[in-house]
This record gives C-alpha cells, sequence and structure tokens, in this order.
C-alpha cells in the first residue's frame, strides 16, 4: 500500500483507527528525504487566525478540493517569498548608499521623469 492508501483509510476510518493510519503516513513521509513518495519534508506550526478568515479558509479550502493547511503553507510560502525578495533588495540597495559610490542626483531623476512620454524620453 501506498501513503495515498493509507491516508484515503485515514480519513474513512474510526476514530479508534485514524491514529494508527496517521502513524503510518507519518513514517512514509519521513522516511529518507521524503522524495520517494512525492513529498517535500516539512514542519509543523500553528496559526491563530481571525475567526471570519478561518471561515472563509475552509469555504475556499471546500471549493478548491483542498485542506486548509495546504493553502495555508502557500500563502505563506508566497508571502515569504515575496517579503523575503523586497528585504533583500532594500538592504543592498542601503549597502550601496552607505557605500559611497557615486549615485544619480534627485535633479537628475526629476528630468528623467519629466522627460516620460515627451519626443525626447531618456
Amino acid at each position: 500500500m501506498g501513503i495515498s492508501d493509507y491516508a484515503l483509510l485515514a480519513v474513512r476510518a474510526s476514530p479508534a483507527a485514524k491514529t494508527e493510519y496517521v502513524f503510518v503516513c507519518v513514517m512514509l513521509c519521513s522516511q529518507g528525504d521524503g522524495k520517494g513518495f512525492g513529498m517535500a519534508k516539512s514542519t509543523t506550526m500553528t496559526v491563530r487566525l481571525k475567526p471570519e478568515v478561518s471561515d472563509k479558509l475552509e469555504v475556499l479550502a471546500r471549493d478548491m478540493k483542498r485542506s486548509k493547511a495546504y493553502l495555508a503553507s502557500e500563502a505563506i510560502e508566497a508571502y515569504v517569498d515575496v517579503n523575503s525578495w523586497q528585504i533583500a533588495h532594500i538592504k543592498e540597495a542601503l549597502e550601496e548608499d552607505r557605500a559611497d559610490r557615486p549615485g544619480i542626483s534627485h535633479e537628475e531623476v526629476v528630468e528623467w521623469m519629466n522627460s516620460w512620454g515627451t519626443g525626447h524620453e531618456r
């Protein structure tokens, strides 16, 4: 039996049997690097949500036929990716500024912006 078989059994099992199936799924997922089962390693965390956000997440998960945990994980991953990129570029710009390298003056930027949409745009 593969992991998806155990997961399906866990969903349909009695409360007492669910523990056993979940344990088997966890064991299968955590063996090796998890790549053999098409699953990456992950960690578990608890998140507090406003009740209305939780309700919306529940509806969205049902409509998308995904778990709330899956949708939350995807949203957190996207948030971390975007904000990590932004913070890295802000830090890079601040380091550049502190390096006393010649930059572009405010007047040059204003002149450039004023050229937008004209016949002599730079």
